[in-house]
């Protein structure tokens, strides 16, 4: 099979495996994703009920898929793009401008004059520099000053090249004013799958302190941007979207009150689920005899759509059809020649003792981050197909 596109009907009433039971009916040449867009939109009404009335910005940069897209912005998704592709394949898929925000604090002028021209109205900056940009080439636009937050205990941080310190908000907030832009309000991440609700407190409890002082200094923040972070289960217990979305929104009220606008940027927590990754093993070998552990090759790696196991921070889920045999444990690999290309290592991965060359094996929760991640064929391995069902 080799459709990047394919839409295909698979008779299954359980939603939630309709993904897996299409990878063991059918057979792949090579590495590819199927996804199921209606668990996307499962978990985007379920977030929506436990956020209350937050405004939900799809993060695109998670899988753009265009049948994702749609299928969010006929459920009523608001869009998080980072480009102007993503602006672009956005209106395309029905959103409407003003439902999308330009989140990115790193911005081509002409990209900017673009998004104003086609209506986007709201952009983040962190620094004078992008404010002066976003002043030039979209005059009067609302602004959010990203605020960088630290004591993230996320698996994926994103503390270090987003944000500004706190002692930049308040000049930055007074300089986007001065340039005739709407400085509407504040926005952070709390950095990519953090796992538990009570993790955000910290961060919270920083941003808070930030946006009462800026509020006291005579600004008028009316949008709070709460950004991702929302998790997916990746082997370790998560809550329900339902459930850490209203954990979540209670700790907005207990710290800042009754804010005019809240938005929120989930990517991963929407579609991680929706997707599952058929691949194929390779080889299974032992380096040394006297090895407790067998290294395990499959057809796909990090430059191929599993760019997050680097430094193992995503830990994916595996299913074979040996599954409750003898398992062992296993360095996993990918096919390419290059060094870096190991998955795990560190944590090594519990496998059946039987597996073999030629065996298929499904990788679990693999929606988000994956073959946008692939590289274009390095080394002459195939990035991956994806299939939407």
């Amino acid at each position: 099979m080799n459709a990047r596109a394919a839409r295909l009907a698979v008779g299954s009433d359980d939603s939630a495996s309709r993904g897996e039971a299409f990878i063991w009916s059918n057979s792949f040449d090579r590495p590819t994703l199927v996804l199921d867009p209606s668990i996307a939109v499962r978990n985007f009404h379920a977030l929506r009920e436990g956020l209350g009335r937050a405004r939900i910005h799809y993060a695109v940069k998670a899988n753009p898929a265009p049948e994702i897209i749609s299928a969010l912005a006929g459920a009523g998704s608001r869009f998080d793009a980072a480009s102007r592709s993503e602006i672009e394949l956005c209106l395309a898929r029905g959103a409407r401008p003003g439902d999308i925000s330009f989140g990115n604090t790193v911005k081509k002028p002409a990209d900017i004059a673009f998004a104003h021209r086609a209506g986007v109205s709201l952009f983040a900056a962190d620094a004078e520099a992008e404010l002066e940009k976003i002043a030039a080439h979209a005059p009067g636009s609302r602004v959010c000053i990203r605020l960088l937050v630290e004591a993230s205990e996320a698996d994926w941080p994103l503390a270090r090249k987003f944000g500004c310190g706190r002692d930049m908000v308040l000049p930055l907030l007074a300089r986007a004013r001065a340039l005739g832009l709407d400085a509407a309000g504040l926005s952070f991440h709390v950095g990519s799958q953090t796992r538990r609700a009570a993790m955000w407190v910290p961060v919270l409890d920083q941003v808070a302190e930030v946006w009462h002082q800026a509020r006291a200094a005579g600004h008028d923040l009316r949008l709070l941007n709460i950004g991702g972070g929302f998790p997916a289960f990746y082997g370790e217990r998560v809550e329900s979207p339902a459930r850490y979305g209203a954990r979540v929104a209670k700790m907005l009220r207990d710290r800042f009150g009754e804010v005019p606008e809240i938005m929120a940027e989930p990517g991963r927590g929407l579609v991680a689920d929706a997707g599952a990754i058929a691949a194929e093993v390779l080889l299974v070998s032992r380096k040394f005899a006297r090895d407790m552990h067998r290294w395990v090759y499959l057809d796909i790696g990090k430059f191929s759509g599993l760019a997050e196991t680097m430094d193992e921070a995503i830990r994916y889920q595996f299913v074979t059809r040996r599954d409750g045999e003898p398992t062992g444990p296993c360095i996993l690999a990918g096919p390419s020649c290059d060094s870096a290309d190991v998955l795990y290592e560190k944590h090594l991965v519990q496998l059946p003792l039987s597996l073999a060359a030629g065996d298929r094996i499904l990788i679990r929760n693999c929606g988000a981050y994956t073959f946008t991640y692939a590289s274009v064929g390095f080394n002459g391995f195939p990035p991956l197909d994806v299939v939407v069902i």
